[in-house]
């Protein structure tokens, strides 16, 4: 009986455990990118860890890019120049705040997309998800004010509206009729191309050029922009592929919505973030109210 029940175990948790690490590798890498780039590199940091990902994704996808229709690559391109916001607004954000806030803010995009997408529809949420809305942004006001009556901080408001543009993007990659049935990495490759695209026009106006931030960069963070490039963005990209086909999305969903766990954790223990009381709480609060929010969504398995 014990070789039985545990026999089943085995393949699940070499299933889940990718997907753990990914939750974990982005959890972590809001503290990354405080360690890279500084208010005046952002924009030459997001183009060199992107440029260091396309050729690689390129060479993987080059025969099924070349079956793309005009409608796809501009359907692509769309969703690519509101990948680039998203990146913009989140990497700005989390140079100017800790790497705890700007986990457990950027989480709210698990609430934000079912309203957004509820308020499309004309439908009412259930009670139980609406509820877990309101805990999740009671969190965030307590974590974002330091457990006071203060303000957000510029980062903060930045990483919010990075998640706006993250719902934004969700539903438009789910509701735009070009896209429908492109294949994944095709359709990946060039969001990524001309969400570097954007970065690279903007590059120009917004500090030193890419070439120069390269050069001034030693080997530690040169190593932690490697670490963006193959373990956050490439390494989890090929991890999401796979477990679409290899588990359930519910368990996808599950296993990913830990990002925000990770990042807090990352936060106290790595970067020293040290919360009061109350904005602990807070932090408590968006992490309850997130993934009871993501279990109660319209559409989500045992949804009410």
């Amino acid at each position: 009986m014990a070789v039985v029940s545990i026999e089943p175990v085995r393949p699940r948790f070499a299933r889940d455990l990718p997907l753990v690490a990914v939750a974990v590798v982005w959890g972590s890498s809001f503290l990354v990118v405080k360690r890279v780039a500084g208010p005046e590199t952002v924009v030459a940091v997001l183009v060199l860890r992107f440029g260091l990902v396309l050729p690689v994704l390129g060479a993987v996808a080059w025969r099924r890019l070349r079956g793309l229709s005009a409608a796809q690559w501009a359907g692509g391109a769309l969703l690519g120049v509101v990948l680039g916001a998203v990146f913009l607004l989140e990497t700005y954000g989390a140079v100017h705040t800790s790497a705890t806030n700007a986990g457990l803010v950027i989480s709210l995009t698990m609430v934000f997309t079912p309203l957004a997408e509820a308020a499309l529809r004309r439908s009412a949420p259930s009670g139980a998800f609406l509820a877990a809305a309101a805990l999740s942004v009671l969190g965030v006001a307590l974590l974002t004010g330091d457990g006071g009556l203060r303000a957000p901080s510029a980062g903060d408001l930045l990483v919010l509206g990075a998640a706006g543009a993250r719902t934004v993007n969700v539903l438009a990659t789910a509701r735009l009729r070009a896209v429908r049935g492109v294949d994944a990495l095709a359709l990946t490759w060039v969001q990524l191309a001309f969400a570097t695209a954007v970065f690279v026009l903007a590059s120009p106006f917004a500090g030193p050029s890419p070439l120069s931030v390269a050069g001034s960069l030693d080997a530690a963070r040169w190593g932690l922009l490697l670490y963006l490039s193959l373990l956050c963005t490439l390494f989890a990209f090929f991890v999401q592929l796979w477990a679409v086909r290899a588990t359930s999305p519910s368990r996808v969903s599950l296993l990913l919505g830990t990002e925000p766990l990770w990042a807090a954790l990352c936060g106290v223990l790595l970067a020293g973030d040290r919360p009061g009381p109350l904005a602990l709480l807070g932090a408590v609060a968006v992490l309850v109210g997130t993934e009871w929010g993501r279990r109660r969504a319209p559409g989500a398995p045992g949804s009410l």
